[in-house]
């Protein structure tokens, strides 16, 4: 078992105590005594004293730990010199692009760049850089040469190997080579950043630390004592029979032990090995300059890398750039909820550095009257880079210690009016929930327990979220306690007592969920349920509302130009989406994030959940800006201003019969006229996103203004 990360001895700095704010500044380090820092976080966000935010909480974590840490937020990175302004640190300097990619944080799906950053101050865009990781990382050494330099965050997580970039279009190496860090710290660091600081802390060399679970770094070779498996040698795969279909409802999906799922034809990953060598084995991938020439190798790379993410039997990875090898050991282990509870309860001030202002930033107020109570997240959409990087076993805070935040939050914040805004995290709804097995997780290799079915083996009883809602609504002065995060729906219905609660007590008129799209193809790539789910959870969330009176509206989000996905399957979701009255005000188009089995897609053209070969049928992928566009058309398919397009497609598509003026037709004949507009055929003129009339039904054209 790890040690804890709170039963640490405390390094000596610990006699200064915990600073108000940490400093970010020489005159705030002055005022707390200090003639320097011992760690200095860089991050790209805001310094937000938040546990929503990544660097205040690592910065709170080792401060817990007698460290003396500084914070340099979004710093110049044209320079050296705004690196320098906390001086040099004793141990070392910890680099972050911040709580999101730099690279998603500054473009949009369609490559464009935005004019703003809910994370800086006042929501001014272009305070952070391109690939934040990588310069500031650069502008550290050019800052302090010899200092070791240790990078983290979601952006550095999702970078460790090999990966495609969608900005360039092209496969670029780990993150590693290009910031020069001596380590990288990948998914939830915890662990590793407060071993990392002590031993450093004891003189330990950061070249000699190489046995952490969750670091990636580089080195020369394989050291002795180890074994190397070819990973084109163990992606096997069983018989394959007749597959179930995955969009019944039904619950037929067991976890991915490879005995059974070869007597059920599933496809598996094993590893071939000799029984008589007891050496420790890792798995090598496909080199970066095969995989950047090759599509079918990335894609494989990827499948194997997901495979081999359950902390519990996952095997090091390694992958050559050149004459170097870039060696990722295995994932870190989950916290335990005791770690969890005293790292949530670190004594943040939860605000934004008194520095700021009156500044607004609004990442921070749309969660700064929320509770964090759980990590990870076991859907394992394709899409998503959640399981990537908090993994898929939920690491779940004790009841106690979330009621004791939301006490802190009445009892402290100067803007409260009663209202937690979330009690959430990655998916509102899998607080406690975990395999009914420990043996049995320990084994499995499935990457998702919802997908196809929900496993037989998850525990999905969400009575214990129920009362822990109702404790929360209960407390004295606590008006309402809404329901922000995500919402798995196919998890929700299997306990109707929560979808009840939920309904009726934790819904603020709308509640937001994601079924992604309607048809078999797509939804088998995301790895989400079929709409039937969403229907069943549909019927329940009505049946509740009506029984408590009130009058709420499902709000579903799509996702346009998904791999996998084909003009005609656009169509029939925009057919689906008129028939059910929902007009979509803002829509999404698939984003190919870095790592993520979704983009291996997209950039391989091959489906990483299935074996990879030469032969591997090549799927339906949305590259080119028209079709992009196209998609995102049919899921606005109210705007007149995308008829046009959706006529030429439709009549492509050999379905001309739905243009027309009935209520049968998905667009009109022909564009309104500059004086008057025109309604879509068969609705009223306007209507909300869920379709409730805002105007009167009376006629086809309304003038404007009228």
């Amino acid at each position: 078992m790890p040690t804890p990360i709170h039963s640490y001895r405390k390094y000596w700095a610990e006699c200064f105590g915990p600073a108000p704010e940490l400093p970010t500044s020489r005159a705030e380090m002055d005022a707390l005594g200090w003639d320097s820092c011992d760690i200095i976080i860089v991050t790209g966000d805001a310094y937000v004293d938040h546990p929503s935010f990544g660097m205040a909480v690592i910065g709170r974590l080792l401060e817990a730990q007698g460290f003396r840490v500084g914070i340099i937020a979004q710093p110049d990175w044209t320079s050296a010199d705004p690196f320098k302004v906390l001086g040099k640190p004793n141990l070392f300097f910890g680099v972050s692009a911040g709580n999101m990619d730099s690279m998603i944080n500054r473009y949009t799906a369609d490559r464009k760049r935005r004019n703003d950053d809910a994370y800086t101050p006042d929501n001014e865009g272009g305070r952070r850089p391109d690939r934040a990781v990588i310069v500031y990382s650069q502008r550290v050494r050019e800052a302090y040469r010899d200092v070791p330099l240790i990078i983290g965050s979601i952006e550095a997580s999702l970078r460790r190997i090999a990966h495609y970039d969608y900005w360039s279009d092209k496969v670029r190496r780990s993150v590693l080579l290009d910031s020069r860090a001596d380590l990288l710290l990948y998914g939830n660091a915890e662990r590793a950043i407060v071993d990392v600081a002590h031993r450093l802390a004891a003189g330990d060399s950061i070249h000699d630390i190489r046995d952490l679970r969750g670091t990636a770094f580089v080195r020369k070779r394989i050291p002795d004592g180890w074994r190397e498996i070819d990973s084109t040698s163990i992606d096997t795969v069983g018989r394959v029979d007749r597959i179930a279909n995955p969009y019944q409802e039904v619950r037929t999906a067991e976890c991915s032990n490879d005995e059974v799922a070869v007597q059920q034809g599933e496809d598996v990953v094993r590893i071939l090995d000799r029984v008589d060598d007891t050496r420790p084995a890792v798995i090598r991938i496909p080199s970066y300059e095969q995989v950047k020439d090759d599509p079918a190798l990335y894609a494989h790379a990827s499948r194997i890398l997901h495979k081999e993410t359950n902390p519990h039997n996952a095997r090091p990875l390694i992958q050559a750039h050149g004459d170097r090898e870039v060696w990722l050991n295995t994932p870190p282990i989950p916290l335990e909820t005791d770690e969890l509870d005293w790292l949530f309860e670190l004594p943040y001030t939860r605000l934004p550095h008194s520095s700021y202002g009156d500044a607004r930033l609004p990442a921070y107020e749309m969660i700064r009257h929320s509770v964090n109570i759980m990590r990870g997240c076991f859907g394992g959409c394709t899409f998503c880079s959640i399981t990537e990087h908090e993994g898929r076993i939920i690491q779940n805070r004790s009841e106690d210690s979330i009621l004791r935040e939301v006490e802190k939050i009445r009892d402290t914040s100067p803007a409260f009016t009663g209202v937690i805004s979330d009690l959430g995290g990655p998916t509102a709804n899998m607080w406690r929930l975990a395999c009914k097995s420990r043996e049995i997780e320990a084994k499995c290799r499935k990457l998702s327990c919802v997908f196809p079915g929900i496993c037989k083996n998850l525990n999905t009883d969400q009575k214990p979220l129920v009362e822990l809602y109702r404790k929360a609504r209960e407390l004295p002065g606590i008006k309402k306690v809404l329901i922000a995060s995500g919402l798995r729906y196919d998890i929700a219905v299997e306990t109707p007592e929560y979808v009840e609660e939920l309904v009726t007590h934790h819904v603020g008129g709308y509640l937001k969920i994601a079924p992604e799209h309607t048809e078999e193809g797509p939804l088998d790539k995301m790895m989400k349920p079929g709409i039937g789910s969403y229907d069943r959870f549909k019927a329940m969330f009505e049946k509740y509302s009506k029984a408590a009176g009130k009058e709420q509206y499902l709000i579903p989000y799509f996702i346009a130009a998904h791999p996998g996905t084909s003009d005609r399957d656009m169509m029939n979701l925009a057919l689906w989406l008129k028939r059910n009255k929902f007009r979509a005000d803002q829509v999404q188009t698939f984003y190919p994030s870095p790592m993520a089995s979704a983009t291996a897609m997209y950039h391989s053209g091959k489906n990483p959940l299935k074996r990879i070969t030469r032969d591997s049928d090549t799927m339906p992928t949305v590259k080119g800006l028209s079709q992009r566009r196209l998609h995102k058309a049919f899921l606005r398919y109210h705007d007149p201003d995308n008829w046009p397009i959706l006529r030429k497609a439709l009549k492509k598509l050999g379905r001309s019969d739905l243009i027309g003026n009935g209520k049968m037709h998905l667009v009109p004949p022909r564009q309104p006229g500059r004086r008057h507009a025109v309604v879509e055929p068969g609705q009223p003129f306007a209507t909300q996103h869920n379709g409730l009339p805002r105007t009167p039904k009376s006629g086809k054209r309304l003038r404007k203004g009228r």
